[in-house]
């Protein structure tokens, strides 16, 4: 099966409180933001973002230029009705992230769980010239991975884990990495997942 039909067939079939990486409010990207000293002024795109509430948070607190991008058409309709009238400033982006070609750049890269799928080189070599397109001089890329620990399998498919050490280098050397730091996200049915946080610089 084809990814966007995979993950277009994952939101049709269960609500988000249904999937492992649910969150209710994502608490683990809004402290990454704040430890980063990252406020309402920057530009955030959340690369498979779906149906995740960070677009809606991040509204509400001010921020007046979010981007959220998701393969599953069904996943961005979930968020942009949650979101209501608050979110009539967020920008949606139905694409590949992997055949993407960014229009601007961004201050903010935020990914929390879409690059740990990438599990072929090719695919991650891809994604990095996105983030490369989709950044400048100074802006922030913030991924979060599952960690060594982690699972090694979600949403039926195989996953790569990483330490910092390994998310640095498949970021190559336009990027730097500002601070590293581990998260316990429990599943809505109860079972801990480690994950690794990165953040990094462009150079």
């Amino acid at each position: 099966m084809e990814p966007r039909q995979h993950w277009q067939a994952v939101y049709e079939a269960k609500r988000p409180e249904e999937v492992s990486w649910y969150q209710p409010v994502p608490e683990p990207s809004l402290e990454a933001l704040d430890r980063l000293r990252i406020g309402p002024d920057a530009a955030l795109i959340d690369v498979g973002g779906g149906a995740s509430a960070l677009a809606r948070e991040l509204a509400a607190r001010g921020w007046r230029d979010v981007t959220v991008l998701d393969i599953a058409a069904s996943a961005i309709d979930v968020a942009r009705n949650e979101i209501g009238d608050v979110g009539e400033s967020v920008r949606w982006i139905e694409a590949d992230i992997l055949a993407w070609q960014p229009d601007r750049t961004y201050d903010v890269w935020h990914d929390r769980a879409l690059f740990h799928f990438l599990s072929d080189p090719a695919d991650r070599a891809r994604y990095v010239e996105a983030l490369r397109a989709g950044t400048h001089g100074g802006s922030v890329a913030i991924i979060a991975a599952f960690a060594l620990d982690g699972p090694e399998k979600c949403s039926g498919l195989s996953v790569r884990r990483y330490d910092a050490e390994t998310m640095s280098a498949e970021l190559g050397s336009d990027f730097f990495l500002v601070e590293a730091w581990r998260q316990a996200h429990v599943t809505p049915w109860g079972a801990p997942q480690s994950f690794q946080w990165g953040a990094f610089s462009r150079r």
